[in-house]
């Protein structure tokens, strides 16, 4: 979930819309990995699993539309001493839509991932999500507590309707969000990737191969899937059951100069949405719009080491 607050939802204010880009391969940085990547055995139609490395499991879950290599960077840094499972969303960044091509999308992925949880014996697993990836991180703690022993939340709130105020609720605001999943599920795939340059280039502040890596892979997300996961991020609110996730919790979010927003607004947004939690770490990045990963690479691990370090 970008945050450059009202960005977030702005389509609910008759703004463009916009939402959570796609970070593509690294043009640099896979050839770091301490070994090659193996693509885990299959326990759902919704997901593949790349795992790479050895030690303490790490789940990396990449944002909406996102593809997993967003986490490129992060997974030849962790690799070397963790093992580390790359989930890739079926329907985002090129992948076939399998069993995302119809019906929700969110709640059946959290599913899945507990699934491979499960098949995998990863119970107590860190596990790190971006955007719609941190949302699905949290209800996989709230879901099914013991899949994971910390987490870590770049970028999303436990509701995106926070963003325009909290008083907002789902039922408020699930018809314009029904809108925004019927516009881009009637459009055409063409029409869909022929925008996402232009809203790309309000999620990521660097100009740079992997911002245009991210591009290339918002376009070549299934827009149908999108919309349909656009609209389930945004009837999920996570506020009532926040209180259930007793492990650690890392909240990352960005704040840059050009945001046109203050910063103590961002401040004040951001730890009062998680105060609810009883063990949350709340630290803002600056310099850096959604992805901080792309924007703020080294403190991005600097802060992904000091998580795992606990």
């Amino acid at each position: 979930m970008q945050l450059r607050l009202k960005l977030r939802l702005a389509t609910l204010a008759g703004l463009p819309l916009i939402h959570p880009g796609i970070y593509g391969e690294l043009v640099n940085g896979v050839a770091a990995y301490a070994a090659a990547p193996v693509a885990a055995p299959a326990v759902s139609d919704r997901i593949a699993v790349t795992v790479i490395g050895k030690g303490p499991d790490v789940i990396l879950i990449p944002g909406l539309a996102s593809s997993g290599h967003v986490w490129d960077a992060a997974a030849a840094h962790l690799s070397a001493h963790h093992r580390v499972h790359v989930v890739q969303v079926a329907g985002f960044a090129g992948m076939p839509a399998g069993g995302n091509a119809s019906g929700p999308v969110f709640e059946p992925v959290v599913e899945a991932i507990h699934a491979y949880v499960a098949a995998n014996h990863l119970q107590g697993a860190a596990v790190i999500g971006h955007s719609l990836g941190g949302t699905m991180a949290m209800r996989l703690a709230i879901a099914h507590p013991g899949d994971a022993g910390r987490v870590m939340i770049v970028d999303a709130l436990p509701y995106a309707g926070m963003v325009f105020g909290p008083q907002l609720t789902v039922p408020m605001v699930q018809p314009q969000a029904a809108m925004i999943r019927d516009q881009i599920v009637k459009g055409t795939q063409e029409a869909y990737a022929a925008a996402e340059p232009g809203q790309m280039a309000r999620w990521i502040k660097s100009h740079n191969a992997e911002a245009d890596a991210a591009t290339a892979a918002a376009s070549a997300s299934d827009h149908g899937v999108v919309g349909q996961a656009l609209y389930d991020d945004l009837v999920t609110d996570l506020r009532p059951d926040l209180a259930k996730i007793i492990i650690p919790v890392t909240i990352l979010y960005p704040w840059d100069e050009t945001s046109g927003m203050p910063r103590q607004a961002f401040d004040t947004l951001y730890t009062g949405a998680y105060a609810p939690l009883p063990h949350a770490k709340v630290e803002r990045v600056d310099g850096s719009y959604h992805f901080i990963m792309i924007d703020q690479p080294a403190v991005f691990l600097q802060k992904v080491d000091a998580f795992l370090a606990g």
